[in-house]
């Protein structure tokens, strides 16, 4: 399977880029790492910047059409800047309308508030997020890991880099019922 990584040009949480993707690659799927930009990421650990990683495509020139899910990595950075950018906030959301799985951690259900895909499912996130996603129409729950399969798109979520094995699981699961 072909999956989208999607991220703004600067502050990924690089774990939770890395842990994903390696993960994916594992299974013989693809990851491709999609931005706002062409050129590099700057990956985080933390507020300490870390290791580089090159844009196979911009966001503006990808569909959704392409690729069989996507995974959106935190940082506070990242998914703030990704919210602020029309092409990602729509290229998220198409996933939703095509009924294509999306696995997101930490901070990065910012974007998902933005793209309008929350009301009425249930998912976690970096707790700071709470008050935005119930704002956002959704249910906020304190777990490692949260599967909502309530409406189109499965979602997967979990709050921290801690949670990343339990992420990891969710996902591959997800995604392979895709693959099935």
């Amino acid at each position: 399977m072909l999956i989208a990584f999607l991220t703004a040009p600067e502050g990924v949480e690089q774990v939770e880029l890395t842990e994903p993707w390696r993960a994916l690659t594992e299974t013989g799927d693809t990851p491709r790492l999609l931005s706002t930009s062409s050129g590099h990421v700057q990956a985080f650990d933390h507020l300490d910047k870390a290791d580089t990683f090159p844009v196979d495509e911009t966001v503006r020139d990808a569909s959704a059409d392409e690729y069989q899910a996507l995974v959106l990595p935190g940082g506070v950075a990242n998914p703030d800047a990704l919210r602020m950018d029309a092409d990602a906030v729509a290229f998220v959301r198409s996933f939703f309308e095509a009924d294509k799985p999306v696995a997101a951690i930490c901070h990065a259900p910012w974007t998902l508030v933005e793209a309008g895909v929350l009301p009425g499912r249930t998912l976690t996130s970096w707790p700071s997020l709470r008050t935005d996603i119930r704002n956002a129409g959704a249910t906020w729950v304190d777990e490692e890991v949260r599967v909502d399969d309530s409406a189109r798109g499965t979602l997967v979520t979990s709050r921290k880099p801690a949670d990343l094995p339990a992420f990891r699981d969710a996902m591959l699961s997800e995604f392979g019922r895709v693959a099935a």
